[in-house]
């Protein structure tokens, strides 16, 4: 992947980087949500208030042109701009709705052919039902829809009876019992990408949505996708390891090696090791952004992009910011290091602890601005993280 020597790029340069890129340093705010999810590539939203969270934190001003949630509402579901799928690691996100097939065909559709297989054998196993039945359904359900226009589950399960069948999961297992189609066939026809999660019922908290269908998308290749795919993450994170894009996109690590030889990424020495980034992208950074402070929710695409996470976080801090599953709670940023966290109290005060005295004063006082511009816009909506974690926990009150 190139000849040349390899530069080397110091911690403080990718943090430079970080902040512009990921539209977190003040000059490079962005002044709607679609702008915020180019950039990023993908918003986490396994936890709802996530995207919105992530969004806020990164729109210039008080709150940008719209706003996060008028603006991501509008974008994902009357624009149909955003997209909220499953993608890497079998994770929910938001993506450009561009950018859907590329995430489709690179690492959807072979989780949708297996959990589509897993079902009919299930079906097999605990019930009469074969995949012709499991065809006709589909087809029921998506007319159902297309009707519609969007409906939820169970609105679904009411004018198809057929999605409401129970079945025995688990034959023979600690886990058998009785389990509805209706939740699973859903989940599968949205990693195939023939329906999508549309508006939720209540607040953009809620993780209760109702689903609409998609409109047919173009079918690239296996192999462009996957390069398309680290073209645009490496945009966006890098320098980065081969072990991050592994983590990143859940791939084999022979596919990770595959895209980057196909896109000319070239080797750079980082502090952990050999990274990689695009072959334009090999200039050093001359004009470092001045000093910021963000406040990102648990799960925020920047704490959560790499896999080696200490050129931008303490690991003596780890155990008050990570759940056990290495989920990241809600952090407080300053000059691309993080440097506390944050939580909301139940009387809606976004409290602040800081576990560095990086940055003094100055990072203090930044900190709390941007906690009184999140408590502008989230106004009497009360967010607690779906994972928590032991800081968030305490400062919440519990």
């Amino acid at each position: 992947m190139g000849n040349k020597a390899h530069r080397r790029i110091e911690d403080e340069e990718r943090r430079a980087r970080l902040g512009v890129r990921h539209r977190l340093a003040g000059v490079a705010r962005a002044a709607g949500v679609e702008d915020v999810a180019e950039s990023l590539v993908a918003l986490h939203a396994t936890d709802p208030a996530t995207v919105f969270l992530a969004v806020g934190a990164r729109l210039a001003g008080k709150h940008g042109v719209e706003g996060p949630v008028a603006g991501l509402e509008r974008a994902l579901y009357e624009d149909r701009t955003l997209t909220r799928m499953h993608g890497m690691r079998h994770t929910i996100f938001v993506f450009p709705t561009s950018l859907v097939p590329t995430v489709h065909a690179s690492t959807t559709r072979d989780v949708a052919t297996r959990e589509r297989a897993m079902l009919i054998k299930d079906l097999a196993k605990g019930s009469a039902y074969d995949s012709a039945w499991l065809a006709e359904t589909e087809r029921l359900v998506l007319a159902e829809l297309a009707v519609r226009g969007e409906a939820t589950g169970a609105e679904l399960g009411a004018a198809v009876p057929r999605l409401r069948t129970q079945y025995v999961y688990g034959v023979g297992t600690r886990q058998e019992g009785p389990q509805s189609l209706s939740s699973r066939l859903l989940r599968v026809l949205g990693m195939e990408g023939r329906i999508a999660r549309g508006r939720p019922q209540g607040a953009w908290t809620s993780s209760r949505f109702r689903w609409a269908p998609t409109p047919e998308q173009p079918d690239p290749s296996d192999e462009f996708a996957h390069a398309e795919l680290v073209r645009r993450w490496l945009a966006a994170c890098g320098p980065a390891t081969e072990a991050d894009l592994k983590w990143w996109t859940g791939w084999k690590v022979t596919d990770v090696r595959k895209a980057l030889s196909a896109i000319g990424a070239e080797a750079v020495e980082l502090s952990e090791g050999t990274g990689y980034v695009l072959p334009d992208d090999l200039e050093p950074v001359r004009d470092y952004p001045e000093p910021w402070a963000a406040l990102l929710p648990a799960l925020d695409p920047t704490a959560m992009g790499w896999q080696y996470r200490d050129w931008y976080t303490d690991p003596a801090h780890k155990a008050a910011l990570f759940d056990r599953s290495g989920n990241i709670g809600p952090t407080v940023w300053w000059n691309g290091r993080v440097v506390g966290g944050w939580a909301q109290r139940p009387d809606g005060e976004i409290a602040l602890r800081f576990l560095s005295d990086e940055g003094g004063e100055a990072a203090r006082a930044a900190a709390e601005a941007e906690a009184a511009r999140l408590s502008g816009w989230v106004g009497d909506v009360r967010v607690t993280p779906r994972f928590r974690t032991p800081l968030e926990r305490e400062l919440a009150g519990g």
